[in-house]
């Protein structure tokens, strides 16, 4: 972190500041020609109802009130961009992440090995720390790797790494109506992209944290694969949980936060339920976390 840099209060999304805004990404390309064409979802468009008001919402969020929203057509990624893709990405532009320009990102404390070097925490979320060396290419600090986990979101990203990758691959981020809609799949007022109960028949449809938050983990914690858990009724997956995100929208009128959506494998009902469709949080432009990704999409 460089001098006269804060972090936010905010738990779920502790942030970096130095009043940037979000880069120029690079001129578009085209997904058949980098080799990486995913599914893709077309979403005919039309009107919805975006947000929530239901008692598990965060009215301070901005989730409310529910309002009908008109969406023209588009296409959106079935899964978040994977390690692998994001790797293509840097090869084939040095492109140079805000986590690597700064020297460092935020950690999950669960996540650092037992003799990781005294780490920074964040005074109203301690569980993140400030790792000197983390980036998409080392998610807990130096000596980590993504080998082994190709398949799985790319992490520590800044919405400047986002949309300049979502740029090259010929696309760009979802409006944040864009990725309620298709993150609904076709479920009306819901709070899951599968329905109303967070774990029908007891199984898991979603990675969040399971066990006590933050020490006492049932399940290892971490990300998983981006096709991981079946897909919602317009076939996207992982759209609550796994990772947060970003998308163009604004958090709030004269806010310089960018939106973040979904939820991610550190939510946990003790202290955030933003594990569903509705629920949002904002972060600076050029923070980079290791809960943090984004799909892309495109006209």
């Amino acid at each position: 972190m460089q001098d006269g840099e804060t972090m936010s209060d905010h738990c779920c999304s502790p942030r970096r500041d130095d009043g940037g805004q979000a880069c120029r990404p690079p001129a578009p390309g085209n997904f058949a020609a980098r080799g990486d064409v995913r599914d893709f979802i077309d979403v005919a468009g039309g009107s919805f109802l975006m947000g929530s008001e239901d008692p598990l919402a965060y009215p301070e969020d901005g989730e409310g009130p529910v309002r009908e929203v008109e969406v023209a057509a588009y296409s959106i990624a079935a899964t978040t961009v994977t390690n692998e893709q994001f790797a293509r990405f840097v090869e084939a532009t040095d492109h140079v992440t805000d986590a690597e320009r700064y020297g460092d990102s935020l950690v999950f404390v669960g996540l650092l090995r037992p003799d990781a070097p005294p780490t920074r925490a964040v005074a109203a979320a301690p569980w993140w720390r400030q790792v000197p060396g983390a980036s998409w290419r080392a998610p807990e600090g130096p000596g980590s790797t993504v080998d082994g986990r190709e398949d799985h979101p790319v992490v520590h990203v800044s919405h400047r790494d986002a949309a300049a990758c979502a740029a090259w691959l010929g696309g760009r981020l979802p409006t944040e109506p864009e990725w309620e809609l298709a993150a609904r799949g076709g479920l009306v007022q819901q709070p899951y992209p599968w329905g109303a109960e967070r774990e029908p028949g007891g199984i898991a449809r979603m990675k969040t944290f399971a066990g006590t938050f933050p020490h006492r983990p049932s399940e290892p914690v971490g990300t998983v694969p981006v096709d991981a858990f079946e897909p919602n009724g317009l076939g996207l997956r992982n759209t609550t949980g796994n990772v947060w995100e970003w998308t163009s929208g604004r958090f709030a009128a004269g806010d310089p936060r960018l939106v973040l959506r979904g939820g991610s494998y550190l939510c946990h009902d003790s202290y955030c339920r933003r594990y569903r469709v509705s629920a949002r949080t904002g972060n600076t432009p050029d923070t980079s976390l290791g809960h943090t990704g984004f799909r892309v999409a495109r006209d």
